[in-house]
Parts: structure tokens; C-alpha cells; sequence
């Protein structure tokens, strides 16, 4: 049953459900490119960017499921103290992408740019792809905590 304070993109909605399943792949398609490279664990901000997607694809599909479950059963959750939790953990794991994407961005640039390059054009290649990723994720995951922080004060 929707209710009159039901907004978009918030827990519970199909368009939250389309995020979280993109947040889910776009973090393990980061960790996949990331980790067809032998070498990542050479360097700490490739390691960091393989933890926090360690981190980003349980949350986000059980989230999906959870999305999914209100959406089979059309009861949207909007218990105050169960949406505050889930805020805080997307502003939380948002934060850590972005950091992740960032440092892995600028890693893999100066790895690209060196005047004798220190990674083979494949890997180097990988962990672009793998930088992109983590910043789609972030995005979708910056995008959900932004909905469900709109609902939150309107409980």
C-alpha cells in the first residue's frame, strides 16, 4: 500500500531496488577488474579499494533484497529507527567508495603517466576500469542515501 509520503528511490521502491542491484554490480564488477590483476596488493589504495567493495556488495544486495521483499509485499519500511540505520550505513559506505574510487583513480593515473611505466598497459587498463566502477557505485549509493535521507525527517 503506498503511502502519501512515499518518495522515489526511497527503501521499499522499485527505483530503490534498481539501485541497490546497480550498486551490487557495478562494486563487483570493481572487484572483479581489480582483482584479474596479480599485482593489486602492491599497492595500499588498490587494497583499500578491494575491502570496501568487500564491504559495499553484501550491503547493497542484502538491501536489494530487503527492496525487493517491500516491493513483492507492498509495504514499504518506515519505521524511523530501522530508516536512520540504513542512512547512516549508505552515508558510511558512500563515503569509503568515493575514497576507494579516488585513490584508486589517482594511483592508476600516476601509474599510467610515469615516464617508465611501472605496470603492464593490461593491468593499468584494469585498474581504470576497476576506478570507474567504484565510481558508478558510489554514485547509485550516494543517490540512495540522498532518497532515503528526503524520507527520513517527513516520519
Amino acid at each position: 500500500m503506498a503511502t502519501e509520503n512515499q518518495v522515489p528511490g526511497s527503501v521499499g521502491t522499485s527505483a530503490s531496488l534498481s539501485l541497490r542491484l546497480g550498486q551490487t554490480i557495478f562494486s563487483s564488477a570493481s572487484l572483479l577488474f581489480m582483482s584479474l590483476g596479480v599485482e593489486f596488493y602492491s599497492y595500499t589504495s588498490f587494497c583499500y579499494l578491494v575491502t570496501i567493495m568487500g564491504l559495499v556488495i553484501p550491503w547493497s544486495f542484502t538491501m536489494a533484497i530487503v527492496d525487493g521483499y517491500s516491493v513483492l509485499v507492498k509495504c514499504p519500511i518506515r519505521q524511523p529507527g530501522v530508516l536512520l540505520i540504513i542512512v547512516v550505513g549508505d552515508w558510511v559506505l558512500s563515503i569509503l567508495t568515493l575514497a576507494a574510487a579516488c585513490s584508486t583513480a589517482s594511483v592508476a593515473d600516476l601509474l599510467v603517466r610515469a615516464e617508465n611505466p611501472y605496470c603492464p598497459p593490461k593491468f593499468c587498463s584494469r585498474y581504470q576500469i576497476s576506478a570507474a566502477m567504484a565510481f558508478l557505485t558510489w554514485f547509485l549509493s550516494m543517490a540512495s542515501s540522498l532518497f532515503n535521507l528526503w524520507l527520513l525527517p517527513s516520519l
